[in-house]
């Protein structure tokens, strides 16, 4: 592994130079920082960021480091990383993040999360998902938020996508709705496939039909949103629906809903009902009547993880975490 004065003798610079490039590098001349950065990614240098914590027990702050994967990128999940920061702050920890922009760039992104030497690290992706974890990673006290390990080696905490589903479509069942128009996120998608079989289940242990659901899958890519417009329209005969309630895989999908049925003169929920999922931040009470969802919870994820760390717990399984239905006025 390549030190500091390799980086220096490369850069032709002093160790304080490569040291100041690294702590306080708007001290530093633009061509000299350039030169020392240069030499850094040449020699594949690692910084030990770990002297700064290294002055006494007593001055020692606690790190949990973030790996984002589009999670800090995205307004919907965002709520993790703000709980993850917030928890640390309250038991005198710091945290810190590092964003993955693409699958290319995770090795660049896992190199300069290790340099800062955290005490732990919490991997997190913008929607449900299964991840490959780098094995420079294994080593390292590490825990999942909204995505579980493709070989069921770390802990995680993801929404309980099913019970959510499954309690919301029992409560459209309760007021009395019987002919849903399901259009599901992407099959391919955990969540997606998760909350289909909650539709069905909930169905069945109705005694009704499963027949009686008309379920559709978007495809991937968020090109095929629009495609919406055409299904729900395909589901009218003569001007007049032949569902009661659109039973939505997301927000997204519901506020495309909203615009199909309005522009058609149809009341919500008076003639038809819709049920959302996720809850989008600032965006389920600005539709008009408000938008009744099933809620992600982004923050107890990154809060129960960032406690996982904290707390030094020992469970290696997958927990979930309630996802539960906010009844506003569209059923």
């Amino acid at each position: 592994m390549a030190s500091l004065k390799d980086v220096a003798r490369l850069a032709n610079v002093s160790l304080m130079t490569v040291s100041r490039a690294i702590n306080s590098p708007e001290l530093l001349k633009p061509e000299t920082l350039k030169q020392v950065q240069q030499a850094i990614e040449s020699l594949n240098y690692v910084p030990d960021f770990s002297a700064r914590k290294i002055r006494g027990k007593s001055s020692r702050v606690s790190t949990v480091g973030v790996l984002a994967l589009d999670t800090a990128t995205t307004p919907f999940s965002v709520e993790i990383i703000l709980s993850i920061e917030q928890t640390a702050r309250q038991f005198g920890w710091s945290s810190f993040v590092v964003n993955i922009t693409s699958s290319e760039d995770s090795e660049r992104a896992v190199r300069q999360l290790l340099s800062q030497r955290p005490d732990g690290i919490i991997y997190t992706t913008m929607g449900l998902r299964e991840v490959a974890i780098p094995e420079t990673l294994h080593n390292n006290r590490l825990v999942l938020a909204n995505c579980i390990d493709k070989n069921g080696q770390f802990p995680a905490y993801v929404p309980d996508d099913f019970n959510g589903q499954f309690n919301a479509v029992k409560r459209l069942i309760e007021k009395g709705y019987r002919n849903p128009l399901c259009l599901y996120i992407p099959q391919e998608t955990l969540a997606g496939k998760m909350r289909r079989e909650a539709v069905e289940s909930a169905w069945a242990s109705a005694d009704l039909p499963l027949a009686s659901l008309q379920q559709h899958h978007l495809e991937l890519g968020d090109e095929h949103y629009l495609d919406v417009i055409a299904l729900i329209n395909s589901h009218f005969k003569n001007k007049k629906p032949n569902f009661d309630v659109i039973i939505c895989g997301n927000d997204r999908i519901a506020f495309l809903a909203y615009q199909v049925l309005l522009s058609r003169g149809l009341r919500i929920p008076q003639d038809i009902a819709v049920l959302g999922y996720d809850n989008m931040i600032g965006v389920g009470e600005l539709f008009y009547p408000p938008l009744s969802t099933v809620v992600l919870p982004h923050y107890q994820l990154g809060q129960q993880a960032a406690l996982h760390i904290i707390e030094e717990r020992q469970q290696n399984s997958v927990e979930y975490v309630a996802c539960d239905l906010l009844e506003r006025n569209s059923f």
